[in-house]
Parts: C-alpha cells; sequence; structure tokens
C-alpha cells in the first residue's frame, strides 16, 4: 500500500456549501454503492436535488436563465460520484488515482514503457514538482524504476516495473469495470450521445 499526502492536484480544498451554492454540488451520500442514491430517487420522482436549486432560483431570480447552472451542477456531481468510485477501485491495488495517472500513462505509452519525467508531467498537466512526489511514492513501492537517459546523462527515464505494469493492466480493468456500470442505465446509443455532447462541449474551450 502506497502512503501519501494529499495531493492538491486531484484532492482540491472543497468549496464552502451552503444553500445557494454557486457550483450546485451539496455532498452527495458516500459509501460503497451509495453514490448519487438520493438523486436516483429523486430522478424516478421526476426531478433531481438539481432541480430543486434551480426551483428556488427560478422563485428568487426569474429574469435568470439558470440552463447553464444545471448542466454544471450536473457535471460536477457526475464528476465526484465517479472519481470516489475509481478511487475505491484502485485501493485494492493499493494505488490512489494520482498513482494510476502515472502508471496508466506509461502502460498506454507503448513498448519500452518509458517517459522523461517531463513528458509524463505534461501528458498529465502537472507542474514537474507534482511528479516527482508520484514517482517516489511509486518507486518506493517498486512500480516504476528511474534510470538516466542512455541519450542523455543529465536526463532520467521512468519506466514500469513488471510489478507496475501487471497493476497498471488490472487497475485500468477495474476502474473502466466501474465506469462502465455508473453508465449502466444509458442504452449504448446515449452513452455515445452523450460522449459526443461532452466532446463539442469540452472543443468550445
Amino acid at each position: 500500500m502506497i502512503e501519501r499526502e494529499p495531493d492538491p492536484a486531484t484532492n482540491p480544498r472543497p468549496a464552502p456549501a451552503g444553500k445557494g451554492s454557486e457550483d450546485n454540488s451539496e455532498p452527495a451520500p458516500g459509501g460503497k454503492g451509495g453514490e448519487g442514491n438520493s438523486e436516483r430517487r429523486s430522478n424516478r420522482a421526476g426531478g433531481d436535488d438539481v432541480d430543486r436549486i434551480l426551483a428556488q432560483w427560478a422563485t428568487e431570480r426569474p429574469d435568470l436563465d439558470t440552463t447553464a447552472m444545471g448542466v454544471f451542477g450536473r457535471l460536477q456531481r457526475v464528476a465526484r460520484i465517479a472519481g470516489d468510485t475509481q478511487e475505491r477501485a484502485y485501493a485494492t491495488f493499493g494505488i490512489g488515482r494520482p498513482e494510476f495517472d502515472v502508471l496508466a500513462t506509461l502502460r498506454r505509452s507503448g513498448p519500452p514503457y518509458q517517459l522523461s519525467p517531463g513528458a509524463l508531467a505534461a501528458s498529465m498537466m502537472l507542474s514537474t514538482g507534482g511528479t516527482t512526489a508520484r514517482l517516489d511514492r511509486l518507486e518506493k513501492a517498486g512500480l516504476v524504476a528511474r534510470s538516466p537517459d542512455p541519450s542523455d546523462r543529465r536526463a532520467i527515464l521512468v519506466r514500469l516495473t513488471d510489478r507496475g505494469f501487471a497493476v497498471a493492466d488490472r487497475a485500468v480493468t477495474a476502474g473502466l469495470a466501474e465506469q462502465q456500470r455508473l453508465l449502466a442505465h444509458l442504452t449504448p446509443a446515449q452513452q455515445t450521445q452523450l460522449s459526443e455532447l461532452l466532446r463539442r462541449l469540452l472543443g468550445g474551450f
């Protein structure tokens, strides 16, 4: 099991919550198997907690078009539920999301499954300092190894160990299974449509 300090890149300080919270994202119920239960119950009744918040704003500020608030409020809730679920899946392999991101980046890079720290940092949109802390934890656990770059002795390369390769493969399979479980109530066509809409949304930034 990797012992790690809180990672500010993946565990940002939560914003204060309360009535009328601007991100519409009061904490969802926790616990394995319990994520989003209150929202699923309210959905069966014809609405969810975001609808309740939007209705309150409609009463207090009927001049506002809160469509965007509803979209991003739900995106934030989905991201939180999915993140918590995947953290539990990765924990069974003794890693967290920060460590998984490193292992997965090396694994999908293809043989020889090694990259420079700079390339890793760029892929994960992290500072080199943040990447170094993750590499220290993974190297201590025997999941990655650092060695001098043969083409530049001043630089180093990070590669997956055999154990790291196995953990990466098992963790990505487990995490994907959880993602598929969370989407199971949508038809394949709906999942494809949702993915396309999110791609178009991201393309506008």
